[in-house]
């Protein structure tokens, strides 16, 4: 990730002020956030460092060993203030520049700044006769363990005066709920990340060509991504060709493109620490078999029943119900199920060749944070705990239905080893909703005439 701030610092700040408004409401105290530290992959090997997301979200600070408090009182404005790694000339000379305290405070916008050994010192101060510490409950040991010791030493001061906080709550749910909706600038960099990652798309279906590796592929995928500006892949890039493709998470992206098959990439790049997430499926040899076209056809059908279906005031579930109709008549049509639709509705008969979700939240993280599930549905109100919540404006979700038919009884030989999966990415807007990856071709139309493109320049 860069190692410099790409947003203002004003808007890290605006989320950390509405963080605080949230907490104030459950009586205040402190909320304690780590970006991570440097993971080893082997020997004397790092990972590519990448902050956690929950904390590069308040922040915008880009370095491992860093921690955010955020100090809440009951009213008031609340403080900010960041721990970093202390400036240190010979390490930067091996691994590079280091903020330090005193250039991170001004740069970040934060009230305060120390170095990171001083954090268990400090936490001391600033936990003192708070009411209560917020933490990502269960998702970092090493500071639940810090902040025990901590409240350990403060309950042994009781007799000078100071008393330790009386609760530890989970801060999750509040930033989830405030992460589910994107502001501007998030929708902005999401939308830069998809542009890359669609260029990205229609250059590797360029190169793959019968007689090419997956990997040559996946190869160009990471190429675009790097040379356009996004600091990786969102995720494991899949190139599944041929059979690969009825492998729903395929990524070994090592066999030969062949004439005749089909090449499903699912692909997205990273920016700024937002991702992008977009999978198309077209054919090696240019042009599609009737069969793939007949199945391929089905799936872009159910993609535009569930676009259609992704509006404001509608349910999380509505598009995944409204693919699913389409899908399942589809393979009624296509003869791989024999019963009537509500028989294969209701017997869910169709997720043989259709196993997974339409959609999930995207953003940070590619299976982003926030719940699925209605937050005012309670059952002793007799509504059900699994309705799915409503779908508002700012809210950013995938939609992608596939087919995946495998070889099996009842499947006639020209459909065996067809996988297909048509995936975008939507705004929920204020009227309905904005595909945001659109530039990657997905009509046959418009496949076959980048085909025939590829065709004129080999």
């Amino acid at each position: 990730m860069s190692r410099y701030p790409t947003n203002p610092p004003s808007i890290y700040a605006k989320r950390r002020a509405e963080l605080a408004k949230r907490l104030q409401k459950q009586g205040g105290g402190v909320a304690l956030l780590q970006s991570g530290v440097e993971v080893m992959r082997n020997r004397d090997s790092d990972y590519a460092f990448r902050s956690d997301s929950y904390f590069y979200y308040l922040t915008g600070f880009p370095e491992p060993e860093a921690c955010l408090a955020l100090v809440v009182p009951p009213r008031g404005d609340a403080k900010s203030v960041l721990f970093c790694r202390a400036k240190n000339e010979e390490r930067e000379i091996w691994d590079g520049f280091r903020f330090g305290p005193a250039v991170a405070q001004e740069r970040f916008a934060v009230h305060e700044a120390h170095a990171i050994d001083d954090l268990e010192e400090k936490l001391q101060e600033l936990l003192a006769n708070q009411n209560a510490v917020f933490l990502r409950l269960g998702q970092d040991d090493a500071l639940e363990q810090a902040v025990a010791e901590v409240l350990s030493t403060l309950r042994g001061q009781a007799r000078l005066g100071i008393a330790a906080p009386h609760a530890i709550l989970d801060l999750s749910h509040s930033l989830d709920e405030m992460r589910l909706i994107k502001d501007k600038t998030e929708l902005d960099t999401m939308r830069r990340a998809a542009r890359i990652s669609a260029q990205a798309h229609m250059a590797a279906m360029l190169a793959a060509t019968p007689g090419r590796y997956e990997y040559e592929v996946e190869a160009e995928l990471l190429y675009h991504f790097r040379k356009n500006g996004s600091e990786a892949a969102a995720y494991g890039s899949i190139v599944a060709s041929g059979a690969n493709a009825c492998v729903l998470h395929y990524r070994a992206n090592d066999a030969q493109l062949r004439e005749g098959d089909l090449l499903l990439i699912d692909a997205g790049c990273e920016l700024d620490c937002y991702a992008s997430d977009i999978t198309r499926t077209f054919p090696v040899s240019g042009t599609f078999s009737k069969a793939q076209q007949a199945v391929y056809e089905v799936v872009l059908n159910a993609q535009y029943a569930a676009i259609e279906a992704t509006k404001p005031g509608a349910r999380f579930n509505d598009p995944h119900n409204a693919a699913v109709v389409v899908l399942t008549q589809g393979l009624i049509d296509l003869k791989l199920l024999k019963m009537p639709l509500q028989e294969a509705l209701d017997t869910r008969a169709y997720q043989r060749f259709y196993m997974h979700r339409t959609s999930h939240w995207l953003g940070m993280d590619v299976h982003d944070c926030g719940s699925y599930r209605d937050p005012s549905a309670k059952p002793q109100d007799g509504v059900s705990h699994h309705t799915s919540r409503k779908l508002q404006a700012g809210m950013v979700l995938t939609i992608e239905p596939g087919l995946y038919i495998r070889p099996g009884k009842g499947v006639p030989k020209a459909f065996e080893n067809i996988g297909i999966r048509i995936e975008d990415d939507a705004i929920v807007t204020p009227k309905g909703c904005e595909i945001y990856t659109a530039d990657a071709p997905k009509t046959v139309q418009d496949i076959h005439a980048l085909m025939r493109e590829r065709k004129k320049a080999a």
